[in-house]
């Protein structure tokens, strides 16, 4: 009797332990920069399209900061890009999603992106066309405590952003 009780203790554990790991993580929060901590790289895609927010005046993730609201299903990124506000929303199922931008000239361009997490990584990978053929690049978001790091992989090379909340 004791060792079956013992085993569903164990099992009780385990499966508590489980839950706890497959949790994945939550980016919500207002982000800052921190330009000592960050690697500038290659300078990220030019234009700033959808992966996770943009890459707006050369910069890889959030750009100088940004707000970033999570719920179960989507990611939510509100930055400024000069003198614009853009929103950019990703569905966190693998599936495609649209996000439209002001590219250079003033014209608006149209970026696809699908997000899936990886363990407890975000991975965005965002198709855009900037006038100058296809681009493709790849953010890779993780968060420990008050810190967000965001690696950028393009064609130029790869950058890593940290932000501070």
């Amino acid at each position: 009797m004791k060792l079956a009780r013992v085993g569903v203790i164990a099992a009780a554990v385990l499966a508590v332990a489980t839950l706890a790991w497959a949790q994945k993580p939550d980016f919500s929060g207002t982000w800052t920069l921190d330009p000592a901590a960050s690697e500038g790289g290659a300078g990220g895609a030019p234009g700033g399209g959808g992966g996770g927010g943009g890459r707006g005046g050369g910069r890889g993730g959030l750009g100088q900061g940004g707000t970033v609201k999570q719920t179960a299903d989507a990611l939510t990124v509100e930055r400024t890009m000069g003198e614009n506000k853009v929103t950019s929303t990703y569905k966190l199922d693998g599936s495609e999603s649209k996000n439209t931008m002001m590219g250079r000239g003033g014209q608006s361009v149209e970026s696809v992106s699908t997000a899936k997490f990886d363990g407890q990584a975000l991975v965005i990978t965002t198709k855009m066309d900037m006038g100058n053929g296809p681009q493709e690049s790849t953010q890779k978001w993780t968060v420990s405590g008050s810190t967000l790091t965001i690696e950028t992989t393009n064609a130029r090379g790869t950058q890593k952003m940290v932000y501070k909340k």
